[in-house]
C-alpha cells in the first residue's frame, strides 16, 4: 500500500519510534534521534557538547529528529491527532511540499529555541510542530479574513492558554509532566513566521503576473 500524504508517514514514524524506543527509555536507539548526541554511564547519561555532535560528528539529522521523540502514550496520541486534523487540511489546501518544508521549518525552530534556553537535556515530540501549524493556520486566517482551515477561535485560545499555563508550572502540577515550553513558543513563532513568508511570496507573485 502507498501511502501519499506526509502527515500520514509522520505519524507513522513517530509511532513505530516510540514503540521500539519504549517510549524514550531505551537509551541506546532513543540517543540516535536526540538534539545532542549521550552515550550512557551506568543509570546517568553524559551529553557531548553541541560542536562535537554537530561540527564534528556532522550529525545534522539531529536538528529536527527529536521531534518524532514521546514519551507516553497519552504524549504521542494527543500530538498526532494534532497531526493529523491540521496536517491533512494544510496538504488538502496548501499541498505537500509547503506542509513538508513547514514541519521541517518548525521542527527545527522548536528543537533549536528549546536547546537555546534550557541547555542540554532529552527532549522531544512533536508538539512544537503542532503549534508551527497552529501558528501558520492562524497568520493565513487572519489575512484572508476567513476560516480557511475550519478551526473554530476557541481553539486557538486553548492551545495559547496551554502555553502560558506550561510556562507557569501549572500543568506539572497537574501531572503533565516536564513541558518543553520554549519549543511550544519557538514552534508557535516559527509558524507565524512562516505564514508570513508564504503571504509574501504569494502577493510577489501576483504582482510578477499582472506586470
Amino acid at each position: 500500500m502507498r501511502i501519499n500524504n506526509y502527515y500520514i508517514l509522520i505519524i507513522i514514524f513517530a509511532a513505530l519510534l516510540s514503540v521500539f524506543s519504549n517510549f524514550g527509555y531505551n537509551f541506546e536507539i532513543v540517543r540516535h534521534f536526540t538534539f545532542i548526541d549521550f552515550k550512557t554511564s551506568g543509570s546517568y547519561l553524559e551529553f557531548f557538547t553541541f560542536d562535537e555532535t554537530y561540527l564534528v560528528n556532522n550529525e545534522w539529522w539531529r536538528l529536527i529528529s527529536p521531534i518524532f521523540i514521546h514519551f507516553s502514550l497519552t504524549h504521542l496520541v494527543f500530538n498526532c491527532l494534532w497531526i493529523y486534523i491540521l496536517g491533512s487540511r494544510i496538504e488538502l489546501l496548501d499541498g505537500k511540499l509547503l506542509f513538508l518544508l513547514l514541519v521541517i521549518f518548525s521542527g527545527v525552530v522548536s528543537n533549536f529555541a528549546q536547546y537555546t534556553w534550557e541547555g542540554i537535556s532529552l527532549f522531544g515530540g512533536l508538539s512544537g510542530v503542532v503549534y508551527g501549524l497552529l501558528g501558520f493556520c492562524y497568520l493565513i486566517e487572519l489575512d484572508n479574513r476567513q476560516e480557511r482551515y475550519g478551526l473554530p477561535p476557541a481553539i486557538y485560545i486553548f492551545m495559547v492558554a496551554w502555553l502560558i499555563l506550561g510556562f507557569m508550572g501549572v500543568l506539572e502540577l497537574f501531572g503533565f509532566g516536564s513541558i518543553a515550553n520554549y519549543a511550544h513558543l519557538g514552534g508557535l513563532i516559527s509558524g507565524l513566521i512562516f505564514g508570513m513568508l508564504t503571504k509574501l511570496i504569494q502577493t510577489m507573485r501576483k504582482n510578477e503576473t499582472s506586470s
